[in-house]
């Protein structure tokens, strides 16, 4: 058994639930077991981007101990033109 988190954040709410994987379980699996998915309807787990510890990663990847999962919420603004706008406004 290997001990993970998976994490998800809102601007409003955050959640981090603690698991015991079987050795070889993916981050798909965690991410499953984790039940985020029904709490958080919008998250949908196609297209869904993962990573661990700040590294993205595919959802087959298998989990290793003290894994913390987090789910990521796609991008509201480009971070490449939000920069450009505020360069523009000084």
């Amino acid at each position: 058994m290997v001990n993970v988190e998976v994490a998800y954040a809102k601007s409003e709410e955050q959640a981090i639930v603690a698991l015991a994987m079987e050795d070889g379980a993916t981050v798909e699996a965690a991410i499953n077991a984790s039940r985020l998915l029904e709490r958080f309807p919008e998250i949908g787990l196609s297209g869904i981007n993962a990573g661990i510890f700040g590294v993205a990663c595919k959802l087959d990847q298998p989990v290793s101990e003290g894994d913390r999962i987090e789910i990521y919420r796609p991008l509201v603004h480009d971070p490449k033109e939000a920069r450009r706008q505020r360069a523009l406004k000084t």
